[in-house]
Parts: C-alpha cells; sequence; structure tokens
C-alpha cells in the first residue's frame, strides 16, 4: 500500500487493489485508510505538528467530534493507531451516527483538562451542527469550559472543516484539514502519552 501511494497511485485505487488482493474485512480496509499516508504529504504533516507548549496565550480551535471520538476510543480500549504523518486515529468510523455514551463525559473531562494544562488564551470548540444532539454537547462543554477555567466557547455549525481549514492552530487528526492548517494539536495523543497507553504502529 505504501509502495502505491508513494509513487502517485491514487489513495482509494490503492486501498481496494490490496484489500482485495488480501481480501481484506472491510474493518481492515478501513484501518488502511486511515494510517498510510503518501510520504511526502506525511513528512510536510510532521512539520505543522506542536505540543501543548506551543498553546501558551494562544488561540486554539478543536475539531470537536474528530478529537472527542478519538479520545473515547483511548477510554473504552478500542483501537487507536499511530499514522505515518503522526497523528493518532481511531477506526470506530461512527462519526456521522454518533451517541453520546457513559464515556463521553470522562473523554471531555481529559480533553478540556489537557487543554488547561496548557494555558491558552482562547479555546473554541466547533461541533458539526447536522448531528443529532450537537446542541446540547455544546452547552455542556461550554459548562465543563467554566469549571476548568477556560477562555472559550462551544458551538455548532455547518461547515466544520472549512472553518478550521482557516485558522492559525487548531486540534484535530483530520487529514485535509492538517494539510490546510499552519499548526496543528494531536490532543489523544498527548491524553495516550499521559496515560501510559499502548498505541499501535501498522
Amino acid at each position: 500500500m505504501r509502495y502505491l501511494v508513494n509513487r502517485g497511485y491514487p489513495k482509494d485505487s490503492s486501498v481496494r487493489f490490496v484489500s482485495d488482493h488480501y481480501r481484506l474485512p472491510e474493518e481492515q480496509r478501513f484501518v488502511l485508510v486511515r494510517v498510510i499516508v503518501a510520504a511526502k504529504t506525511a513528512k510536510v504533516r510532521k512539520t505543522k505538528a506542536i505540543s501543548l507548549k506551543a498553546l501558551r496565550w494562544k488561540e486554539v480551535f478543536v475539531d470537536g467530534y474528530n478529537v472527542l471520538i478519538a479520545i473515547e476510543s483511548l477510554l473504552k480500549g478500542c483501537p487507536v493507531y499511530l499514522c505515518d504523518d503522526g497523528f493518532l486515529r481511531d477506526t470506530q468510523g461512527i462519526f456521522r451516527s454518533y451517541r453520546t455514551s457513559r464515556f463521553t463525559e470522562p473523554a471531555l473531562a481529559e480533553m478540556l483538562h489537557t487543554l488547561a494544562s496548557a494555558a491558552p488564551k482562547r479555546v473554541e470548540v466547533l461541533l458539526d451542527q447536522q448531528i443529532s444532539m450537537s446542541g446540547q454537547l455544546a452547552s455542556c462543554i461550554r459548562k465543563m469550559m467554566t469549571e476548568v477555567g477556560l477562555a472559550g466557547t462551544a458551538r455548532t455549525v455547518r461547515d466544520v472543516d472549512h472553518r478550521l481549514k482557516k485558522v492559525a492552530i487548531v486540534a484535530t487528526s483530520d487529514g485535509n484539514v492538517i494539510d490546510a492548517a499552519s499548526c496543528a494539536l494531536d490532543i489523544p495523543a498527548e491524553i495516550a502519552r499521559k496515560r501510559g497507553t499502548i498505541v499501535l504502529l501498522l
């Protein structure tokens, strides 16, 4: 798969070719899609990765569901992969059908406490308006932000990716957003390191 994408073959076609050849089930095909990144792209993304220390007195925008679902995966013990570009990604594949669970509040607490420890100037969490109960989740996040002393807000918008591509510092593992951003923070990776979680490398 890496051989193909590094030589310019389209990623979708490469995934289909390799997966069909080895008769991989759908879940493993999805792992390949998430983990494999062309070497040139991976190299550029790694230069954009920043640590928590870089947030001090800065404004940061958070790709709400992207970050939340990955943290929930960590807490549940689901597979989370260190991808070729250095970012952690989960493989739950439940984005559009996301529902809150007993892991949601602990995951949000981990996210917000991690951000608060960096003393940013302001944090704005963006949630996809199209997903059910996003308004209630945004309200919950705003309340928790106040409790941990984080300045900022959480809100729902219809075009999360489009907005995130225009900001200076973004917290996400979405490759398309990272490609457009100046700097990207991997909050799940920060949490994984803090918790001593074992990260699988494909």
